[in-house]
C-alpha cells in the first residue's frame, strides 16, 4: 500500500519520499526493505514504475524515493529531511513518546488534493504504550483506526488454524493477546504470572471493599521529581483476619511530594500510615528533607523499613510470591499496579542462558512497592505491630 501511494502521488507529479520506520533498526536487515520489495514485484504495473536495487528503491520517474530508519538513534537526522510524504511505522508498539514528539512534526507537506500521512502498524501488547495512549485512547483528530486479525484473512492457512486453537487451550492466559488483538496480560517469565492467573481463577481479583473499621496503609516506592526521573507507586492496602486487600493504587512521574500527598487525600480513606523503603529515610529525596520526615510534618504517621542489605529484590519476589494466595485486589482501582505485576520479568542475557535479576523497566516501581508490603508481612506477620522507625533529627 505505501508503494501504492507512492505511486499515485508520483503519477500527480508529487516529489518526495516515503518513511519506512521502525523504533529500533541497525541496519537494512532489520528494515520493511524486503517486504516491499517483494510487495512491488508481486505486482505488474507496480514492478513497471518502480526501480529496486540491493539497498533502494525509487520510481523511475525520480519522484518517488523510498528511506528506511530506526527513530531511537535517528529520528533527529529524520527531522531534517525534505518532503516526507508518507511515514509507515511498523512494529509501533515499542516506539517511544520521546519519538513521536520528534517525528510527527516532519509530517507537514501538503498539496491542492494531498497532504503528507503517517501510517502506524502494531500488535497491541500494553495499554500502557505511548503507541496506544497517541494512537487508540485518545486519537488524533481525522485519525483511521483499522483492526485486522486472523478471522480477516480470507488465506489463513490451516497450519496456523491449528496453532490457534492449540494456545486457545493450552496457553489461554495469552490467547486473547495473540490471536484477538486483546492486550498482554502477562511478560513471558513474568515473576507474578501463575500468582495473577489463579487469582482471576479465584475470583480473587474484582470488587473489593474496605472494611471501615481497619487501618488503610500506604506502601510508597520512591521516585523523584523532573521528567526523567523513576516514578513513584504507591499501594493502599489493609489487613483483614488473613486477607490482604488491596484497595488502591497509584504512580506518577516526576511529581513533587505534594502530589502524592494531595492523591492519598483525594482517595476518601482515613489519614492512612506510610510504609516507605529504607530510602525514605536519606535526605536527599526532597531538597535537603527526607520523604520520612516530610510525611511526617503532613500528619501521616511513618514507618521505614530497614535496607534487606544484597538480595533484596530477590527477597522482595519471594517474599510477595508466598503472600499471593491471601491477596484480593479491588480491579477497578489497582488494574493499572495488576498490570505492572503481571509484567515484572527478569532480564536475561540469552547467550549465556542466565537470569540478571529483575528488568528495571516502567512495571518495576510498582513491583517494588507491592513487595514491601510482603516484607513488612513476612518480618512481622502483623504489619500493626512493625517498630516504628526512629527518626533521624533534620537539621
Amino acid at each position: 500500500m505505501s508503494a501504492v501511494r507512492g505511486y499515485q502521488l508520483g503519477m500527480q507529479g508529487v516529489e518526495g519520499q516515503i518513511l519506512c520506520a521502525r523504533e529500533f533498526m541497525n541496519s537494512l536487515d532489520e528494515s520493511s526493505l524486503e517486504e516491499v520489495k517483494k510487495a512491488i514485484r508481486s505486482v505488474d504495473w507496480l514492478d513497471a514504475y518502480y526501480e529496486i536495487g540491493e539497498k533502494y528503491i525509487r520510481s523511475k520517474d525520480g519522484r518517488i524515493r523510498y528511506v528506511f530508519a530506526g527513530l531511537a538513534r535517528n529520528v533527529d537526522s529524520i527531522k531534517s529531511k525534505s518532503r516526507l510524504l508518507l511515514c509507515w511505522v511498523d512494529e509501533a508498539e515499542t516506539v517511544l513518546e520521546t519519538s513521536w514528539l520528534k517525528l510527527i512534526p516532519t509530517l507537514r507537506e501538503e498539496g491542492e488534493d494531498w497532504q503528507s500521512e503517517l501510517w502506524v502498524t502494531w500488535n497491541p501488547e500494553s495499554k500502557n504504550s505511548a503507541t496506544h495512549k497517541r494512537f487508540r485512547e485518545a486519537p488524533p483528530q481525522g485519525a483511521r483506526i483499522v483492526e485486522i486479525n486472523w478471522h480477516d484473512n480470507p488465506f489463513f492457512p490451516a497450519i496456523l488454524e491449528r496453532k490457534r486453537l492449540d494456545d486457545k487451550e493450552n496457553r489461554p492466559d495469552d490467547y486473547d493477546w495473540i490471536w484477538e488483538g486483546g492486550f498482554r496480560q502477562q511478560m513471558a517469565g513474568a515473576y507474578y504470572a501463575s500468582q495473577i492467573a489463579s487469582a482471576r481463577r479465584e475470583k480473587r481479583i474484582g470488587r473489593v471493599a474496605r472494611d471501615p473499621l481497619l487501618e488503610v496503609r500506604a506502601y510508597w516506592d520512591i521516585g523523584g521529581t523532573g521528567a526523567k526521573a523513576d516514578a513513584t507507586a504507591i499501594w493502599l492496602v489493609q489487613f483483614v483476619g488473613k486477607e490482604v486487600r488491596w484497595l488502591d493504587h497509584y504512580e506518577a512521574v516526576g511529581q513533587p511530594l505534594e502530589a502524592h500527598v494531595q492523591w492519598l487525600r483525594s482517595r476518601g480513606y482515613p489519614v492512612p500510615t506510610c510504609v516507605l523503603p529504607h530510602d525514605g529515610a536519606n535526605h536527599e529525596k526532597v531538597f535537603a528533607v527526607s520523604y520520612e520526615s516530610a510525611l511526617r510534618q503532613a500528619g501521616f504517621n511513618v514507618l521505614v523499613i530497614p535496607n534487606q542489605g544484597r538480595g533484596a529484590a530477590s527477597a522482595r519476589i519471594e517474599a510477595l510470591r508466598r503472600l499471593f494466595p491471601a491477596c484480593w485486589f479491588n480491579e477497578e482501582t489497582t488494574g493499572a499496579g495488576i498490570e505492572a505485576l503481571a509484567w515484572y520479568h527478569e532480564k536475561r542475557d540469552d547467550q549465556r542462558g542466565i537470569g540478571l535479576g529483575p528488568e528495571h523497566d516502567w512495571s518495576s516501581h510498582s513491583a517494588d512497592a507491592a513487595g514491601l508490603v510482603a516484607v513488612a508481612h513476612a518480618a512481622h506477620r502483623d504489619t500493626r505491630k512493625v517498630p516504628k522507625y526512629k527518626p533521624r533529627k533534620v537539621v
